[in-house]
């Protein structure tokens, strides 16, 4: 819920500041926010995801030093991000070709050293089971984030960055509020020295930001092949159909932040590999049943949406768009968070690293073989699939249990079939049924058909849509 909101929130803010600035204006912003998310992999250091592994293997004393610790690093991390993007201002404006960038880069400076010190509050609460602090927090920040960078624009008529001065402002609320809720678990507790020095900490992160930066590689061999072999038309159509579903990645980053810190807690402890591998096929479970049935209906409505988003030059996008929707099939498998918990972060590095190696030489060979932008898209996405499996052969093997152990398959099966039976005739009538209505209004009417169908016929396939509401709703009352 929490991640909803902030992507929700986050579109939102898009689409307001691109009415009310002019495209050169915009662009900028889009520029700086672009900048900064890409170095905020390097700068973070990985360190975000220390919080999950260590705090449950330590005391609440002896958590209260790490997360005091981390917090420390944070700050001066941030105050080394923010003089990197003063100094290096005038070098990253000349190779965007902006020189206004020099300006917006520098006004924009600041907010590292705010924004740093604010991270790993997920990993904190979900390591103390109170997930719904992070879903209030993530609401409040990026509430008051899109009114303090929007309405100063609307009202006054301002340009980028007047948005700016309304993100650091944000930003130093949000700051004081994190720092907060950081240390308001540990307030009544004296803090002890922890099991894991420094050197731990950046021997356990360092491989993933590594793999981060491997996963910029990854993302980067796609844009440069097509942008360079294919032209710019074919780019376009690229980058506007090549992505998941925005939702998927919400709940199976979620799941993952939930879960690293039990793993991390139960992996060394009696009857613990059990305990995870049930937590494992409960969550797959729960996930599928959330995110399959939206997977098969936008798959056979993926040239529709593309239709509504992008107009009918981006039609090619809808191919793009059902290659890259078949991962959401496999991402439900949050391997990641396991691994993380078991500390084999250099392995994860180094299949990554490999991942690089092989999607950059294949793609070169494809280029000039066969000339054909889809099979760029088809490699990504096959080697993500064989990372994962890659990934579980190695946990199985380290945990000493059956692969397909870990699989509610028939549920799988169940799940997919019925959507397969319901979704099929939606779109074979609507094909043949000549409705001179909007586009919108056929996707609202196929999506609420599709829907009400599923949930009536459930009971008849043995299967419960509404298990992941109900239990919300449970844990709330």
């Amino acid at each position: 819920m929490g991640s909803l909101s902030a992507f929700a929130l986050s579109i939102i803010s898009a689409a307001i500041l691109s009415r009310y600035l002019d495209k050169v204006e915009y662009g900028t912003y889009r520029q700086i926010i672009y900048i900064y998310n890409t170095l905020l992999i390097v700068f973070s250091i990985g360190l975000p995801k220390a919080f999950s592994y260590f705090l449950p293997q330590q005391s609440m004393a002896q958590g209260k030093q790490i997360v005091s610790k981390i917090t420390k690093v944070f700050f001066l991390i941030g105050l080394a991000f923010s003089l990197f993007l003063y100094l290096s201002a005038p070098v990253i404006a000349s190779i965007l070709k902006n020189p206004e960038l020099v300006t917006g880069i520098r006004l924009f400076s600041p907010i590292p050293l705010l924004l740093l010190p604010t991270l790993g509050i997920e990993g904190i609460f979900a390591s103390l089971r109170k997930t719904h602090i992070i879903a209030i927090y993530n609401v409040s920040t990026r509430l008051f984030m899109l009114l303090a960078i929007t309405l100063p624009v609307i009202l006054f008529g301002g340009d980028y960055k007047t948005a700016i001065y309304g993100w650091f402002l944000s930003s130093f609320c949000t700051c004081i509020l994190a720092l907060y809720l950081k240390s308001r678990p540990y307030r009544n507790i004296e803090a002890s020295k922890a099991d894991y020095a420094f050197k731990d900490i950046f021997a356990y992160t360092a491989p993933i930001m590594q793999a981060s930066l491997y996963g910029i590689a990854l993302r980067f061999a796609d844009q440069f092949y097509i942008s360079r072999y294919f032209g710019p038309e074919t780019f376009a159509e690229f980058s506007n159909g090549f992505m998941e579903i925005p939702f998927v990645p919400m709940v199976t980053g979620a799941t993952a932040t939930v879960l690293t810190p039990m793993y991390a807690k139960y992996l060394h402890q009696e009857n613990g590999i059990k305990i995870i591998a049930d937590s494992w096929k409960n969550a797959l479970m729960k996930s599928a049943l959330i995110i399959y049935p939206l997977v098969i209906y936008f798959m056979f409505y993926a040239q529709d949406i593309m239709l509504l988003i992008y107009g009918h030059k981006y039609l090619a996008s809808g191919l793009y768009f059902n290659i890259a929707m078949v991962i959401n099939f496999f991402d439900i498998i949050v391997i990641g968070s396991l691994l993380f918990a078991m500390g084999e972060t250099k392995y994860y590095a180094k299949i990554f690293l490999i991942s690089v190696l092989v999607v950059w030489g294949v793609d070169f060979i494809l280029v000039k073989l066969f000339m054909n932008p889809y099979l760029i898209a088809i490699t990504s996405v096959a080697m993500r699939v064989i990372r994962i499996f890659i990934f579980l052969s190695f946990v199985a093997k380290k945990l000493e249990i059956n692969i397909y152990k870990l699989f509610p398959l028939q549920t799988f099966i169940k799940i997919i079939g019925h959507a397969l039976a319901v979704v099929i005739p939606i779109k074979i009538a609507s094909l043949y049924i000549e409705l001179n209505i909007p586009i919108i209004l056929t996707l609202i009417i196929s999506f609420a058909l599709y829907g009400i169908i599923l949930l009536l016929s459930q009971k008849a396939v043995g299967v419960n849509y509404l298990v992941t509401a109900k239990a919300i709703i449970s844990s709330r009352k």
